[in-house]
């Protein structure tokens, strides 16, 4: 028996949000993707892999799925799921006597699920991976909200991935889809075929990242895959300098005193970035006892901090910034300061938050005399994406 796998990774993943496609996000050093190619590239059963991602990444298909043991081939999806399931399917060798397909944003599926799978596939022609329901089941109706019956849990499974097919029996799903017929699975459309499909114990553990909180989730599997740092700046104002905080100018009339611009923001994230990575500060890095650093710009220091971090293998996740001054009001100028500093940190801007307060008349800061940041970073491991 010859298998092949095809693993759909054409989505855009936009409930999960974000401009990079959610099978490319990093979840414990390695993207969603490269761990669903690993399971299946460390079974023995397995002979070849197809990767069906969106038109516009095939041609980093070998960067984005990494190095392989068995041949795996990189083609565009379609506009729906099971358009991109028959494009791969295009793509397997006729060897293929049986095929597995599976969904890139599951990356825990893991050696025994796809034995079983593939021991009942070629068993009974089709299998699926499922999960009893555990809570009780209502069916309602499209339009509203009323319940129209309450289906018998011990009936209920929730299906999986990785699903198994012989070779003919995927033929005519496809052919069903080729007809226009939708379905949210191939094993939907085996059934419609009339061909039977058996459940096999699913798992757990194999869960679909679909959701903000679904990521967050799996990332916690990997406590060592993340590390946050804190950064603090504080300088002095005097009259003849620019107030500058990440490259926008507050005032003209009164400015921080320092070797380099004295943008606090930038210089307390630089610290929050270089601690997190545990690649000393500032300080080390760009010191004041350097002429090449005089006048440096904050964001100049913040963008070399970002590539100093990138070469330990570690980028930036998000960032959060509170800055305390009296005067002038921080509020107006909060999105262009979230705007820049987005764009050196190469994060969407929902990741990076920034926060004026004021000091209440406490203290050098409440008096007027000094501005003061605090800033929080985390640092997730950097991986293709």
């Amino acid at each position: 028996m010859s298998v092949g796998v095809i693993i759909v990774a054409a989505g855009k993943g936009e409930r999960l949000g974000g401009s990079v496609p959610k099978q490319l996000l990093d979840v414990g050093g390695r993207t969603m993707l490269q761990r669903s190619v690993a399971a299946f590239d460390g079974c023995a059963e397995v002979t070849e892999m197809v990767v069906v991602l969106p038109s516009e990444l095939t041609r980093r298909g070998a960067e984005l799925v990494g190095q392989t043991t068995h041949p795996c081939r990189v083609v565009a999806g379609g506009a729906r799921r099971q358009d991109s399931v028959a494009r791969g399917f295009e793509a397997l060798a006729p060897a293929s006597t049986l095929v597995l397909i599976h969904d890139a944003a599951r990356p825990f599926v893991d050696a025994a699920l796809i034995a079983r799978v593939i021991g009942a596939a070629g068993r009974t022609g089709a299998a699926v991976p499922a999960m009893p329901a555990r809570e009780t089941v209502k069916r309602a109706q499209d339009d509203a909200l009323m319940v129209l019956e309450t289906v018998p849990r011990a009936r209920v499974w929730l299906a999986q991935t990785p699903q198994g097919f012989r070779r003919d029996v995927l033929e005519s799903a496809m052919a069903l889809s080729a007809l226009g017929i939708d379905a949210t699975d191939e094993a939907t459309l085996a059934e419609r075929a009339g061909h039977a499909v058996e459940i096999v114990p699913g798992d757990e553990r194999n869960m679909k990242i679909t959701t903000a909180e679904d990521l967050l989730s799996a990332r916690r599997r990997f406590p060592d895959a993340s590390r946050v740092g804190t950064g603090y700046d504080l300088h002095r104002l005097v009259p003849g300098r620019q107030l500058v905080i990440a490259g926008v100018v507050l005032s003209e009339d009164v400015g921080p005193l320092g070797h380099s611009d004295g943008d606090v923001v930038c210089h307390a994230l630089t610290d929050a970035i270089l601690g997190a990575a545990g690649a000393a500060d500032i300080g080390v890095h760009f010191p004041n006892t350097d002429e090449a650093w005089r006048g440096a710009a904050g964001l100049d220091l913040l963008g070399r901090a970002v590539a100093i971090v990138a070469a330990a293998g570690w980028r930036p996740s998000n960032v959060d910034v509170t800055v305390v001054l009296e005067q002038p009001k921080v509020s107006p100028h909060v999105d262009d300061i979230r705007r820049r500093l987005a764009a050196v940190l190469r994060l969407d801007l929902a990741q990076v938050s920034v926060k004026g307060k004021t000091n209440e008349g406490v203290d050098a800061v409440g008096r007027g005399e000094a501005i003061a940041a605090h800033a929080v970073a985390m640092l997730i491991r950097e991986t293709a994406s």
